[in-house]
């Protein structure tokens, strides 16, 4: 596995470039990432007969887009950057995308913080369009999943939120250390192990919302575990004790939000 071990010194993050623009691997499966997520939300809704048009779903993911990469960067500010109090100062400066004259992209993404705008968004989608935002959102529990895989996939190829040193066959040189493909873990944990079950269990559930909750439960599990082979963030560490990252601890609270939310969803099912 001498090839795979090296990978990293073997490949370049950088897909091509368009001028003086560098086009990373990780911005193509960005968009990889959501075209998978909106045409597995098109399938789903034609082979379940959800009642949503193209249109809808496609207005829909241009919404929750904005809130997604607003939310995420906002989140990513807020949780793990060190310079919070700089970009709280200056918050035009948390989008943009040059560095001493320099193209470098938007750096720096939380997850949890695209969950707070996601559901924004949704919001305002829903104010706007008055549908049925419960069984929409469980057509995005079931969609995201895979757009998850993409993204993960990407975080490995721009080498990046790599994983704890280890001695597997498997691993990854990063700096001369061995370390765990993280990337892929989650790839696997977060994007395909919750979109198998989902897959299965949406013919069983039997109120819309079921989805959106057990995918918010089902994440925050796949994350957890695989947190534990992830190297925390060099500026945090760990939060609590020799274990437990930020990550883990944002987590458990998603777990807990998420499995109040499915005991609401089921109690206001059984009244109507």
């Amino acid at each position: 596995m001498l090839f795979w071990n090296n990978i990293y010194s073997q490949f370049d993050p950088v897909a091509f470039k368009l001028g003086p623009i560098a086009v990373h691997w990780y911005g193509l499966m960005y968009i990889m990432a959501l075209l998978g997520a909106l045409y597995a939300a098109k399938w789903f809704v034609k082979k379940d007969n959800l009642g949503f048009t193209n249109q809808v779903l496609e207005s829909y993911f241009i919404w929750i887009e904005i809130g997604i990469v607003l939310g995420a960067r906002t989140g990513y500010i807020l949780f793990y950057d060190p310079h919070v109090d700089y970009y709280l100062s200056n918050p035009w400066q948390m989008f943009n995308p040059f560095m001493d004259g320099t193209f470098v992209g938007i750096r720096g993404m939380s997850y949890h913080g695209a969950i707070v705008g996601f559901f924004i968004g949704t919001w305002l989608f829903y104010l706007k369009h008055k549908i049925n935002v419960w069984r929409l959102l469980d057509v995005v529990a079931i969609s995201v999943p895979v757009g998850y895989i993409f993204g993960r996939i990407g975080n490995f190829l721009n080498q990046e939120l790599f994983g704890r040193p280890t001695d597997v066959a498997w691993g990854i040189y990063v700096d001369g250390v061995l370390r765990h493909p993280s990337q892929l873990y989650e790839a696997l944990l977060e994007g395909l192990m919750v979109f198998v079950v989902l897959y299965f269990y949406r013919k069983f559930k039997k109120y819309d919302g079921e989805l959106i909750a057990l995918y918010g439960f089902l994440y925050s599990l796949g994350r957890f575990i695989a947190e534990f082979w992830r190297e925390p963030d060099f500026q945090i560490g760990f939060v609590y004790g020799d274990w437990m990252s930020k990550g883990q601890a944002l987590s458990i609270l998603m777990a807990i939000a998420s499995l109040l939310l499915y005991g609401l969803i089921i109690k206001r099912g059984k009244k109507g």
